[in-house]
Formats: C-alpha cells, structure tokens, sequence
C-alpha cells in the first residue's frame, strides 16, 4: 500500500462546516497579587490558626481579571502548567464545548478550579470549546512556583482535588437531569440544583438570581430556546417556576415541584381549547 492510499483509511477528527464567529478575547493582565487563604475562605478553613498565620505569607497568589464576554485562557493556562491550575475567586464563567453545531455547558464559580480542556490524539470526533465570562471574574494563577510554596501544607491540594471531584459530580447530576424525558421536568430539576449553590432562601421558596438566558438554559439541559421559553411558560402557568432571565423564583418546596411535575404531570399541561379530552386520554409533552 502506497503512503497516499494509507492516508485514505486513516481515522481523522470529523469536523463540522464553520461560520464566522467574532474571536474570543484575552483576559486581562494584573500586577495584583492576593493571599489565597484570605480570598478563599474554604481553604482557610483547612487550617488551624495558628498555622493559618504561618500559611498564609507563602499562598499568595498572581490574581487574573476577566469581563463579561468571551475569553481565551489558552496563554494561562500554558503559564499554571505544571501547577495547579486556575482557582476561580469569584464571578461566573460558563464553560461550553461544542461539537458540531450543538454545544453542552457548565457553569462554574468561586471556588472551582478550572483545567485546560484535554485532546487526545486518537480523537475522531472535532470539538471545540470557550469560556464564556457570565460575571466579572477573577482567578488565581496556581503555577508550579506557588506548587513550591505550599508544599509544607498539603492540605491545600488535598482540598483542592476534593472540589475537582465535586466538580465531577455536578456534571455526573447535569447528565442524570438530562436524561429526564420531559422537558418541564429537566429545567425545574436544573434550577433546583443551581439553587442548592447559588440560590437564596424566601419565605415563599427560593431566589435564583443568576444570568440564565433561555438560550444559556437550553445548552444546560440540552434543548432549542423556543422550547424552553414554551417549557418555562407551562412552569410559570402552574406556579412553580416564575421570573425573567436574570431572576427566578422557585415557588414553594422540591417536593411539591416533584409531586407536581411526576406525580400530576397534568397541571404543567397548557389549557386546551376547542373540544374537551376525553377522561383518561393524556398527551406528553417534550
């Protein structure tokens, strides 16, 4: 076999048709430095006080700033190599990857540690992937001097492979919710989830108050947008889910959502009109 018909039955990456995209920016660059444990609470809290003091002169940390928008972490990343990583102090960033035109995303906050994404060598499948900055953000530079530093304390690695593996999690109970069936049930168990994180406790349920566009709900729970604006509408209408992008409001309990949506799936349903459904006649909804 010749080299030109052996590079015919070679396996290589199948790629999608690629429209214009506006290129993602870099983040910006800061002479600011902060000690890790007084920006990261968690952590300090893996310390008694009297190491914490001793600790805490050696965790500083080279501090990176982001606005809102898309972002390249290429170059820090090449910088944290050989370190920790990226430690997110606070903000909201939105990791997407993408394979051919369908994107899953994950959203990520203070205290997660971010990673560059891995490409294997015997991928066959293209894909590509971006951080999209949904909150100003700021992430500690973990590199391999800082790696030097804290060596004497390995409690701070220790706790920080721990929120690799709650990272992990998370993403394991995004694709059980997504597994849901019906598309009411996919979106209530979501914001239930992100709310267990980043919502606040009402006297009628729970505050969300993060920057979710139907568009940004729809790549978490893998659904089109007009889909989930009709899904969010049927919530609404039953009074479990209210709000607008930005502000949502669980209205009273997980149970009750759940005995509503699986129980009596019938109260999520849209009223019909014309002719009444005959008594025990159901139709599903997506």
């Amino acid at each position: 076999m010749t080299p030109e018909e052996r590079e015919l039955f070679e396996p290589v990456p199948l790629r999608w048709p690629r429209g214009p995209r506006v290129p993602p920016r870099q983040p910006g660059s800061t002479s600011l430095y902060a000690y890790l444990l007084d920006a990261d609470d968690d952590l300090a809290e893996e310390f008694d006080i009297r190491s914490r003091v001793s600790a805490r002169q050696l965790t500083t940390a080279r501090v990176l700033e982001a606005d809102v928008g898309e972002h390249q972490l290429t170059d820090w990343f090449e910088a944290a190599r050989g370190g920790l990583g990226l430690l997110v102090l606070d903000g909201l960033v939105a990791f997407e990857m993408r394979v051919g035109d369908r994107a899953a995303t994950e959203l990520l906050g203070a205290g997660d540690l971010l990673e560059p994404p891995i490409q294997r060598s015997e991928e066959l499948l293209e894909h590509a992937s971006c951080w999209r900055v949904l909150w100003p953000m700021r992430l500690a530079l973990l590199d391999v001097e800082f790696s030097d530093r804290v060596r004497p304390w390995p409690q701070i690695p220790q706790a920080l492979l721990r929120r690799a593996a709650r990272r992990i999690s998370d993403v394991d109970a995004l694709r059980a919710i997504t597994a849901q069936p019906r598309l009411e049930v996919r979106l209530d168990l979501l914001l239930w989830h992100l709310a267990a994180r980043w919502g606040r406790v009402e006297p009628t349920g729970l505050r969300l108050t993060l920057p979710l566009t139907h568009r940004l709900l729809g790549q978490l729970v893998s659904a089109e947008r007009p889909s989930v604006s009709h899904a969010l509408s049927r919530l609404g209408h039953a009074g479990l889910v209210t709000g607008t992008p930005g502000d949502w409001h669980l209205h009273g309990s997980l149970e009750s959502h759940l005995e509503s949506l699986i129980e009596r799936p019938a109260e999520v349903r849209p009223q019909t009109r014309g002719r009444r459904p005959q008594p025990g006649s159901t139709r599903r909804i997506a």
